[in-house]
């Protein structure tokens, strides 16, 4: 055991109305949790964390820690905080790695998840555990969705996930892979084959364009899709990543990683204007990314991107206005381009399946519960909210998954 991992627990004040309690997404009780920890309780310490947050291995490594448990420790307001995150990392992946999940009896209920990311992990696990038949649809190849393609190996292994997929089905779960639902098989498909319930929990993996002359150019990618298999692109010696957010971070510190000497990010603001978290920001420039500032992309070309300065000025409430400055248009040099500004979801289910709403963005709408404007169908994480953190998919789902229990009872 880690030296650290000990003394950051015995610096814990047990607090009696713990704060880091309450900036936690999912309320994870993170004062009996290091209770037990330091009490030799590391599998109580570990089910307590399970129970309360399937994917709390995952959080441990992913989630803005600084903006939730840690930002609200009582101790971050005379020094440093708890550091939780290597807390639980250390207690959740040792937990993950021991515990024998049970069988659970299936009752015969089936129910239809599709999509594998965080939302769809959650809701097959809850169920799963209450003995449903679940059947989980992913399209790509190996389950995760956005955990495998869209965060980094550095940031999250990968062999993580084949742990997951261990417990699922030892856990009874029928793993379906490379079934693009919508396409071949649809919604009505899934509940004319019997299933009571299905869940559409496929996130956001639809790129948004700038929408400017030279998008189509062959050097010209966007995030998601590098993000996905980053070694079979050939993006040169200098490549510039449109975007300054958690995404464009990850991009950037990818392509490092993958050989490519000059790595810069190019954004229409200042630096005190950046998305992403400031850690990520960091953890970018020791890697060696260097940053263009106030520059505004208006066209790409074979030699790079052409753009404009900007000027940010701040309106009375606060919020940064951007004025693109007059005068000749310069050329940023770059073999490659990515685009990381956004994502939204594919519209392949909806235009599938009758009597699902989606939003102007192309969301799918749903009430508190999770419930779509189709009745039995239900949905959570990106594909509802945008893109959002993981703790935050586990949280909502949890309401789901409660939600999709009593829907199928009440139908029966």
């Amino acid at each position: 055991m880690k030296k650290h991992i000990v003394e950051e627990a015995k610096r814990c004040l047990q607090c009696k109305k713990p704060s880091c309690v309450k900036g936690c997404p999912v309320s994870t009780p993170i004062n009996q949790i290091i209770e037990k920890f330091l009490n030799g309780q590391i599998m109580e310490a570990g089910e307590l964390l399970f129970q309360n947050n399937p994917l709390s291995v995952i959080c441990s490594l992913v989630c803005p820690h600084e903006k939730q448990c840690e930002g609200h420790c009582i101790l971050h307001k005379k020094g440093v905080p708890i550091h939780f995150g290597d807390i639980e990392y250390y207690i959740s992946s040792y937990y993950l790695n021991m515990v024998k999940p049970d069988s659970p009896a299936i009752k015969g209920k089936k129910i239809a998840i599709i999509g594998s990311g965080p939302a769809g992990i959650t809701i097959a696990i809850i169920l799963a555990s209450r003995g449903y038949d679940i059947a989980l649809f992913e399209a790509h190849d190996q389950i995760g969705g956005v955990l495998r393609y869209g965060i980094p190996e550095f940031r999250l292994p990968k062999n993580i996930l084949e742990k997951y997929k261990e417990k699922l089905m030892v856990m009874g779960i029928k793993i379906r892979p490379n079934t693009f639902i919508g396409q071949v098989l649809t919604v009505d498909d899934l509940f004319r084959d019997g299933y009571e319930a299905v869940f559409v929990g496929t996130g956001v993996w639809k790129p948004k364009p700038l929408g400017i002359k030279g998008e189509s150019l062959g050097h010209v990618h966007y995030a998601i899709d590098y993000l996905k298999n980053p070694s079979v692109y050939e993006l040169g010696h200098r490549v510039c990543i449109i975007g300054a957010g958690n995404v464009a971070m990850d991009v950037a510190r990818t392509a490092i990683r993958n050989g490519v000497r000059e790595v810069y990010i190019m954004y229409r603001s200042g630096y005190e204007d950046i998305t992403a978290d400031k850690h990520e920001v960091d953890y970018a420039m020791i890697d060696g990314v260097k940053f263009e500032y106030n520059k505004s992309p208006v066209e790409f070309v074979d030699e790079g991107v052409i753009y404009q300065e900007t000027e940010t000025v701040k309106d009375q409430e606060g919020d940064s206005i951007i004025h693109v400055q007059e005068g000749p248009a310069t050329l940023f040099k770059a073999d490659s381009v990515i685009i990381a500004i956004s994502q939204g979801p594919r519209d392949t289910i909806v235009s599938s399946t009758r009597g699902i709403a989606v939003d102007e963005k192309g969301l799918i709408m749903t009430n508190q519960t999770g419930m779509t404007t189709r009745e039995g169908v239900f949905a959570s994480g990106d594909v509802v909210t945008g893109a959002r953190t993981v703790a935050e998919a586990v949280r909502v789902s949890k309401i789901v998954a409660d939600a999709m229990d009593r829907y199928v009872k009440s139908v029966r």
